[in-house]
């Protein structure tokens, strides 16, 4: 079998026969993901080695009108960061997204549910011999807890009653990992959260990410890393988005990736995207385009606008906005007496 995007594959002919003789050792979800990951090397693309700085030009360029706002008193900060949230939300309902910034970040057991399945998976990875899913989690939130990052006082300090809910969410998602994906093997070169950045204009506009699972790496220019995000619920195009991020980000790092997949655990299935030229000049833009906004919300350059949308069930906003009422009211989903 060839490693899902990793290291040195066996040529194109040796593929189905190697797939054959471990079919047996994967379920069906498992054996789905091994066909969908893995690739021969002579299938695998090719980008020129020049696209990297072709990138960084086009985003230093077109971002450069926004280096004197940065570093004025208008801007609160010193450093503009930008990550797959605060794009998403500044491209967004832009209200919503202002209302948002006004507000500490608190966790709960929905934001910290998926920290703590990473780390579980991350766990599962390198753990010597078997372990049930939720021994994964108790050890996941036992070195969360005792980490220097702020979900280590929430676990700390959350009630017995929520902290049991919390495990019992993480490891219902870590129990369908492990049903649904293969073991992943030291020779596919996985990383969990590893943390990918781009510094444009001496560091005054950073671009950041941690994609949950990446498998594989290039081999000269031929790409080889694949870049997966797990999710639950429906598909949103938004989480598409977040992956061609993550693309372009490894994009400017060394090369890109070969292919962008969402996983949905609760369904079992991917949501793949091929990456090519054409993608990661639309994923640049669309950088382009909401630090453009972000920059001009904050320092109240632009009024925010009102987008209606799914979104609206979680707004802080939303019993002041007569467009989210209206959309909540008139969507088949129900509305806000159903939240």
């Amino acid at each position: 079998m060839v490693a899902p995007g990793c290291d040195t594959a066996p040529t194109p002919a040796q593929e189905p026969a190697l797939n054959a003789m471990h079919a047996a050792d994967y379920n069906p979800a498992q054996q789905e993901v091994v066909s969908l990951l893995g690739a021969p090397k002579g299938d695998r693309p090719t980008f020129d080695a020049g696209l990297r700085d072709e990138l960084r030009n086009l985003l230093e360029e077109r971002l450069e009108p926004l280096v004197s706002t940065i570093d004025s008193d208008r801007f609160d900060d010193d450093v503009l960061y930008l990550s797959k949230y605060m794009l998403t939300q500044a491209l967004g309902c832009e209200r919503k997204f202002m209302a948002e910034l006004a507000e500490p970040f608190q966790w709960s057991i929905p934001t910290a549910r998926g920290t703590v399945t990473h780390k579980a998976i991350e766990l599962s990875v390198h753990w010597r011999g078997e372990a049930s899913p939720l021994e994964l989690v108790d050890e996941a939130m036992a070195r969360l807890e005792n980490a220097d990052k702020s979900i280590a006082d929430y676990l700390e300090r959350c009630e017995e009653t929520e902290r049991a809910e919390l495990k019992a969410e993480a490891g219902a998602a870590m129990t369908q990992f492990l049903e649904c994906f293969p073991p992943l093997k030291p020779r596919w070169r996985p990383t969990t959260d590893s943390p990918i950045r781009a510094e444009l204009h001496g560091g005054l506009i950073v671009l950041s990410g941690k994609p949950d699972l990446t498998l594989g790496q290039p081999e000269g220019t031929v790409a080889g890393k694949v870049i997966i995000d797990f999710k639950t619920g429906r598909f949103s195009p938004s989480h598409r988005e977040d992956l061609r991020f993550y693309a372009l980000l490894e994009a400017l790092r060394i090369l890109p990736p070969r292919l962008l997949a969402t996983y949905y655990l609760d369904q079992g299935r991917f949501h793949p995207e091929e990456v090519t030229r054409d993608l990661l000049l639309s994923a640049a833009e669309r950088v382009i385009d909401g630090a453009h906004r972000y920059v001009e919300l904050v320092t109240g350059t632009r009024e925010p606008g009102v987008a209606p949308g799914p979104s609206c069930r979680w707004c802080p906003v939303q019993p002041d906005c007569d467009e989210g009422t209206a959309y909540l009211e008139g969507s088949p989903e129900g509305g806000p007496e159903d939240w």
